[in-house]
């Protein structure tokens, strides 16, 4: 393995806390006998161009640090690769490292965790969804209710921050309906009912916490279907609160099902993907076993 480490930083993650993270980070891989090299890019475009380089020019492990977003670029340059990841989470959302059970906002315990498992050749291998067009995931693909939501925060400028998209839960509660969805599982019959959202997990959460895939595994070959299914706004109201612990799979509206391969079809949604926006739908998900490994 090569003696140079890949620091990916976004600087501006968790409200600025990435470039405070990136120095300790960097502190433990050095104190480890590695050399540390910075990628930093001026957008996401140029972020993975280059990142993507550095794994051509056989960097020895790639670290991130920032929150989901910058975590999803890495797996783009990274699937299928032998190049492990580690990450140093200290993003709005963390929902990758919570479902592996890595360190959340502790920078330098990250780095010291990433730098060990690399002295000591420890690593773990996940699987990673990967969506039709190539893009590759491991937390949670959705759509629905929640990507209705994403698509009316990020249309709105104002206000800032969270307190944007909790407005755009109440626009979109206001104009609630459940929606005609076809899922496909495998090589089954495919499936028609009328759901508030369905979620492809690969990793347990989403949207920083959210345990909507529960009892999903990333290492069992198989993506988690969650399906929540025609209730009524009261009803959502009330399920919503349990994601956060993830009792909401037991609710009478709420289905589980499990499948290598996932195609959603419904009219006028988007999927989003580790909080990324994939596309419209249709969209087919397809799981990609031990396609990363990660440090920890």
């Amino acid at each position: 393995m090569s003696a140079e480490i890949t620091l990916f930083v976004n600087p501006t993650a968790g409200r600025g806390r990435g470039a405070h993270a990136a120095q300790p980070a960097a502190s433990a891989l050095r104190a480890a006998g590695f050399h540390v090299r910075t990628v930093v890019g001026t957008d996401a475009e140029d972020a993975l161009a280059r990142l993507r380089a550095a794994v051509r020019e056989g960097t020895g492990a790639v670290i991130a640090v920032g929150g989901d977003g910058v975590v999803s670029l890495a797996l783009q340059a990274l699937a299928g690769t032998l190049v492990p990841l580690g990450v140093v989470a200290v993003g709005t959302g963390n929902d990758f490292a919570r479902s592996l059970g890595l360190p959340v906002r502790e920078p330098a315990q990250a780095g010291r965790l990433a730098a060990e498992a690399l002295k000591e050749g420890r690593h773990r291998e996940i699987d990673l969804g990967r969506v039709g067009d190539g893009t590759w995931y491991g937390t949670v693909l959705c759509s629905g209710f929640d990507s209705r939501v994403n698509d009316r925060g990020n249309r709105m400028r104002l206000p800032a921050g969270r307190f944007k998209y909790d407005l755009a839960i109440l626009a979109e509660l206001a104009a609630f309906r459940p929606f005609p969805y076809r899922i496909g599982l495998d090589d089954g019959p495919p499936l028609e009912t009328e759901a508030t959202l369905v979620a492809v997990g690969n990793g347990t959460s989403y949207g920083g916490g959210m345990r909507i895939c529960a009892d999903a595994r990333p290492d069992d070959g198989l993506l988690d279907v969650v399906v929540v299914g025609d209730c009524s706004r009261a009803t959502l109201l009330k399920v919503f609160p349990q994601v956060y612990k993830g009792t909401h799979l037991t609710h009478p509206k709420v289905t589980v099902h499990r499948a290598a391969k996932v195609t959603l079809e419904a009219p006028g949604l988007t999927a989003y993907a580790d909080g990324e926006p994939v596309g419209p739908l249709p969209v087919t998900a397809e799981c990609v076993p031990a396609a990363v490994r990660v440090l920890g």
